[in-house]
């Protein structure tokens, strides 16, 4: 009966687990929408909010453009992936989810504010590739069984994005694309010491033991033998000196009997 309840708990606590993680998601794509609603419904233009590079006013886009979308369908095509991802982010990484999420959208819009062309740039898109990337790298980096798993997943569905980090298409960022891509990696990589970890067994927990003790042994070696290098030795009797001012004696050689 105990183990019964204990059971019930548990899956009552990933139910609310799966729901926490979808909050902030939500309410991402939420403003996103709202944002897009207000533009319709009062005939407004938020497009010169976006990123404009090397500007002071594109500046603000940085925070902005990711709220801003062109159309309905830009709209669409980010707000599901942003749900999907941003969840399995939050679900996943819980640890350090809310950090990744804030500077995958400063360091993509930042380096597009620096790197893109001169245009608008407005949209999610490059979150979307930046938590697509952090979420595909930190499983194959971690090499924990589940986030592989994830890894695999995000291949699977969004695999083909990789193609939009190409300029193939001139109305297309692809700029917000590939920096996205690229600040996900390095993301997963700076954090790949946080959240879950793969279980390390003895066998590989001695090798690594190992591995320091020899790093510790051949540093040892190389300090001990710098000490020996730069000692000055003993000067011994009838060797030589230590006075750097070597004298010399001349004695003019006898000149042959004439």
């Amino acid at each position: 009966m105990t183990s019964g309840i204990s059971h019930i708990d548990q899956v009552g606590g990933e139910k609310n687990r799966m729901v926490r993680s979808m909050i902030i998601p939500l309410a991402f794509v939420v403003v996103m929408w709202l944002v897009k609603s207000v533009e319709m419904f009062f005939d407004f233009d938020f497009a010169r909010y976006g990123i404009f590079p090397l500007t002071l006013k594109g500046l603000r886009g940085i925070i902005l453009s990711p709220f801003i979308h062109g159309d309905l369908k830009h709209l669409l095509n980010n707000s599901i992936p942003i749900l999907v991802l941003g969840s399995a982010l939050f679900y996943f990484y819980r640890e350090v989810a809310k950090t990744v999420l804030v500077l995958s959208i400063v360091i993509t819009g930042l380096w597009v504010w620096v790197f893109a062309r001169e245009a608008f740039h407005i949209g999610a898109s490059g979150v979307v590739y930046s938590l697509a990337a952090f979420l595909f790298s930190s499983g194959v980096i971690r090499r924990h069984p589940r986030l592989m798993a994830i890894s695999l997943l995000v291949a699977f569905l969004y695999g083909s994005m990789v193609w939009g980090i190409f300029p193939i298409r001139e109305r297309v960022s692809w700029e917000s694309h590939l920096m996205g891509m690229v600040s996900g990696v390095i993301l997963a990589m700076h954090f790949r010491q946080y959240g879950p970890q793969r279980k390390k067994y003895t066998w590989e927990l001695e090798a690594e033991e190992e591995e320091e003790a020899m790093a510790d042994d051949f540093a040892e070696k190389v300090i001990r033998s710098l000490e020996e290098d730069h000692s000055i030795p003993p000067e011994e009797p009838g060797g030589f000196s230590s006075d750097p001012n070597v004298k010399f004696n001349y004695k003019p050689k006898d000149k042959p009997d004439e």
